[in-house]
């Protein structure tokens, strides 16, 4: 049997940046991932020489991540791509108002929806999120916005930065923080996620974490100390453990969960989907085209090269996005369908140019929207288990997506360190 102070579920950006924390503030700390690679759904594929995310990725500037990132001193490299690119509207392409310039030329509008929508952008700039009422997002927008084809921009601009479809579950003042942190830029990442990935993992690893993958947890007892069983045979003993793995997963991993903050976690999480078309090409048939966004679509087309590196050897490396929502039932040829007409329209002929290609027909985003129905923050700790916490970005305390991954992994080994010290001290009493 395996002794440490922590044991963490769970290798992805959550896991690793947890992992981090608590071993330079000298905790033996355990990660224990189930696949062959660190990482989850931060992880990068070479394919042909392309890289290739799980889905579309960016790092929103002044967001937590970017905050402790730099707290832990993980540079990241890459550029903020330009938002000049088009509008979908009834499969056609028009000017996207994304400058004042392009607003002018568009024919998307009328003169007088662009003075709207002039309107509209000056009030996110300076609006103060948080001081929204509790509503949701299309309560905001009906009540904000007159003209109908403004609010479809409106709501095109949202699903870019939240991934969110379900305007009527939406929250509206956390929609619309994420939305203003997203009108400030967003950073495409060199080498693709898993560069954050490693750079966690050396971190880690310089700081004395063990790290073992390939290493699934079947169940975890808990008591005065918690026992971790492994499929191998492996079990580990420890007296704080870290799941980072989502609620439905941890629920099935912890033995006599019901009742507790675990269970009601699990009951108020609603995943977000998406399904994913990733495309490497070796010359872009348009080459002027590098992004759009669906408007009568739930769309977003992204040619991440034109900021970053993600080839060994200047190939593009276009990502297509079908925002889902919490639905994940349709079908995925439907999905493929639709994004590769989106494809036929951005560039034609790319077939002809094609290198490699991934496509994810139901990938989960987050473990959980931040919905008007929520009825509280969860984590990181689980009260009824002491010495049970939980992090990830289904454990945010009001942040979206990978923002929320770091947030609470910073939460939950603050309060790790913390149940450590108390500890100690009752020994020494």
């Amino acid at each position: 049997m395996n002794t440490f102070d922590v044991a963490i579920v769970g290798g992805g950006i959550a896991g690793l940046t947890s992992a981090v924390y608590l071993a330079q503030a000298g905790k033996s700390v355990l990660v224990l991932e189930k696949a062959s690679q660190l990482g989850g759904r931060a992880q990068t594929i070479s394919k042909n020489g392309a890289l290739f995310n799980l889905g579309g990725h960016a790092l929103y500037r002044g967001g937590a991540a970017e905050e402790i990132l730099n707290e832990l001193e993980v540079n990241v490299s890459g550029a903020v791509p330009d938002t000049n690119g088009y509008a979908i509207w009834n499969d056609k392409l028009f000017e996207l108002p994304g400058s004042l310039g392009a607003m002018f030329k568009t024919k998307l509008l009328t003169w007088s929806n662009k003075t709207e929508l002039v309107r509209v952008m000056l009030k996110l700039k300076t609006i103060d999120a948080a001081s929204i009422p509790h509503m949701s997002l299309r309560e905001w927008a009906e009540k904000e916005i007159k003209n109908p084809m403004v609010r479809n921009i409106f709501y095109a601009l949202t699903r870019t930065s939240t991934y969110c479809i379900d305007y009527d579950q939406l929250l509206a003042n956390t929609a619309i923080q994420q939305v203003q942190q997203g009108l400030k830029g967003v950073l495409y990442v060199n080498n693709g996620w898993q560069s954050i990935v490693e750079s966690l993992r050396n971190k880690a690893l310089t700081a004395g974490v063990t790290i073992y993958t390939n290493k699934k947890i079947s169940s975890i007892d808990y008591g005065i100390t918690h026992q971790l069983f492994c499929s191998d045979g492996d079990t580990f003993e420890v007296s704080n453990v870290l799941l980072t793995i989502g609620s439905e997963q941890s629920m099935k991993l912890v033995k006599n969960a019901e009742g507790t903050l675990l269970e009601k976690w699990s009951q108020q999480a609603s995943p977000v989907y998406a399904a994913c078309l990733d495309v490497a090409l070796k010359r872009l048939p348009k080459s002027n085209h590098h992004f759009a966004i669906g408007i009568d679509q739930h769309i977003l087309f992204s040619n991440h090269s034109r900021a970053c590196s993600l080839s060994e050897d200047g190939k593009n490396v276009i990502q297509l996005i079908k925002y889902l929502g919490t639905n994940k039932e349709r079908s995925a040829d439907c999905h493929r369908k639709e994004l590769e007409s989106i494809l036929d329209l951005m560039q034609p002929e790319w077939r002809k140019e094609l290198v490699a290609q991934q496509f994810l027909p139901r990938m989960i985003v987050v473990q959980d929207m931040i919905s008007i129905k929520d009825t509280q923050y969860f984590g990181p700790s689980i009260p009824e288990i002491p010495g049970l916490y939980i992090a990830g970005d289904g454990a945010g305390h009001g942040e979206m997506l990978v923002d929320a991954a770091f947030a609470s992994a910073k939460r939950a080994a603050k309060a790790i360190e913390q149940n450590i010290g108390l500890n100690r001290l009752r020994k020494e009493a």
